[in-house]
Formats: C-alpha cells, sequence, structure tokens
C-alpha cells in the first residue's frame, strides 16, 4: 500500500491560483491542462520528470509581462492532464506537443523544455518543424546524444542512468510513491545543485512534486516514457526513430546545461549541436545541477527572453 499523509491525493493540488489561467486543452486525442498567462507570440514550456507544470510559475508571469503568451503544460501522464495507459512513446509524445500548438490556435511557438520535457522539446522540433519558432533545451542532451553516451561511456552517461534503469522494474511506480513519495523529493536533492538543495526554497517545490507525483496513475505514466525508451532500442519502431531523428534541425536552438548535472552530463549534452543547422548556442551554468529553470531562475529567464526576442 502507498502511503499517504491526509488521503488519497487529487488533482486539485495541482490548480493553485495565480497570476494565470488554469484551461483544458483537447489535443492528440488527450486532454491537457495548461496554465497561461499574458498575450502575444507564444512561449510554450514543457516540464521534466519529477515534475509538473509548477516547474514554470516562476517563468510565466515574467514572460507574459514580457509581450509574449506563456503556456505552461502538464504533459500526457502528469498533474491534471490524461492519464491514458499507452502513448508515451517519443513519436506521441511529439505529436501531444505538435497538437496542443494548434489546438491553442498558434501556428508556431518558441519551445522551452527542460529534462525529460527538453527530450520532447528537441523531437518535437525534429519532427515538426514549421511549428517550432525557436527552441531552447534545459538539462537535456539531443536523444541521440543521450543513446550515444550511455552505450559508449559506461563510467560516465551509463552511471549517471542507473536510477532510470530501475524503472524498467514491474511495478517500480510503487516505490516512488511510498512513504508519501519520499523518492521524489531524494531524486531531486541527488540531481540538484547542492546550493539549490540546501537552499530555502528547495522544501517547498519538493513537496508540490511529491504531491502531484501521488496523484492516482501519474507515477506509472510518468515512468511509462523511460521505459519505451530503453525497449524501443531493441525494436524497429525505436531504429525508425533514431533514422527520423538524424535529421537535422532547422531550428535556432538555445541549449543551457547545468555544470554539475548529474543526470545528463555536460560533456553528454554538449555535442548536441551537430545536430542543428541553424544558428545554435550552448552555455554552461556554474553551480547548476538538472533543474536550471528552478536553480538559476533569473539567468534562465533572461536567456529565454533573449533567445525569443532575438
Amino acid at each position: 500500500m502507498t502511503e499517504q499523509r491526509g488521503g488519497p491525493v487529487d488533482e486539485s493540488c495541482v490548480l493553485p491560483e495565480g497570476p494565470w489561467t488554469h484551461r483544458f486543452v483537447g489535443a492528440n486525442g488527450t486532454r491537457f491542462h495548461v496554465v497561461e498567462a499574458g498575450t502575444g507570440p507564444m512561449v510554450l514550456f514543457l516540464h521534466g520528470f519529477p515534475e509538473y507544470w509548477l516547474a514554470w510559475k516562476e517563468m510565466l508571469p515574467a514572460v507574459a509581462d514580457a509581450g509574449f503568451r506563456a503556456v505552461a503544460v502538464d504533459l500526457r501522464g502528469y498533474g491534471a492532464s490524461d492519464k491514458p495507459p499507452r502513448g508515451y512513446d517519443g513519436y506521441t509524445l511529439a505529436a501531444d506537443v505538435a497538437g496542443l500548438i494548434r489546438a491553442l490556435g498558434e501556428r508556431s511557438a518558441t519551445l522551452v523544455g527542460t529534462g525529460a520535457g527538453g527530450l520532447i522539446a528537441w523531437t518535437v522540433a525534429s519532427f515538426h518543424p514549421t511549428l517550432v519558432r525557436r527552441l531552447v533545451v534545459l538539462g537535456a542532451p539531443h536523444p541521440l546524444r543521450l543513446r550515444a553516451a550511455i552505450f559508449a561511456d559506461p563510467r560516465g552517461q551509463f552511471a549517471a542512468s542507473t536510477p532510470t534503469l530501475k524503472f524498467q522494474l514491474p511495478r517500480y511506480e510503487h516505490v516512488l510513491t511510498r512513504d508519501d513519495a519520499a523518492e521524489v523529493e531524494a531524486m531531486l536533492r541527488r540531481w540538484g545543485g547542492p546550493r539549490w538543495a540546501a537552499g530555502p526554497d528547495f522544501e517547498a517545490y519538493a513537496r508540490c512534486c511529491r504531491e502531484a507525483m501521488q496523484i492516482p496513475q501519474a507515477a506509472f505514466c510518468a515512468l511509462e516514457g523511460y521505459r519505451w525508451a530503453f525497449r524501443s532500442v531493441l525494436r524497429l519502431h525505436g531504429y525508425r526513430f533514431v533514422r527520423l531523428m538524424q535529421r537535422p534541425l532547422v531550428t535556432p536552438t538555445l541549449q543551457l546545461h547545468g555544470a554539475l548535472d548529474t543526470a545528463s552530463l555536460p560533456r553528454t549534452a554538449q555535442g548536441s549541436g551537430r545536430y542543428v543547422t541553424a544558428p545554435y548556442e550552448w552555455r554552461l551554468l556554474d553551480g547548476v545541477g538538472h533543474f536550471p529553470h528552478v536553480e538559476a531562475k533569473d539567468v534562465v529567464l533572461g536567456e529565454i527572453l533573449r533567445w525569443t526576442k532575438s
């Protein structure tokens, strides 16, 4: 049995009031929870694991104040979005985002993705280039760089990926949610920079992520994307995915990466520019781990606005 404080967790825990609007939007056959603020060209934010849309709560009002329509989404399986048992392969997750851009009435958007959301952002820009005006990726190597490094760097990226290899175990979602989802906080602490993990904002943020992961089915769905990534290596649709991802990106791309990232190593991420033929910039953030958007908010906000306006 999963131990939870205060009984079962429901989706209302991810619907806090603030300088934003909550909406539900249908796209790609799924209902997504989106949070938006402001008007203007759209900037669409994709959270990582083990987070949800709240990862961007500081960014939304600031990007809106700068003259943009800032939208954060709970990805398929997370937060208050639908949690179907299938659809966590790279093709479908990219189609979710493409469908969402259209469903929100836009022809294109600047896409900002972090961690697992960054991997999806790379894929959307590759599979649906006309929909992505500009790309900002945080803490996420290009999927083919990550794949290559796991096999070629056993003491580096393979060792760093060991925690996610455990996600392949059946029913591992119960490990994730037991003891009030203590493992979620442990992951945030393990992957984040030490300065942030010891700072004043960490406990409150970890509490929110722990609560959201205990929404029924959220933990199972969150792990399914990782399960597909590993299992697809041995399957034909995984081979096809690799072939499609080899197409060079024609979207101007900014890549920000924490120098202390222990989940996606900087040396793994650094070679990602080889897949981009458009303007590309790389910036390493000192003292920052796997969550630059919450560890170095001001720096990341400034870089997002600079890249979006340029």
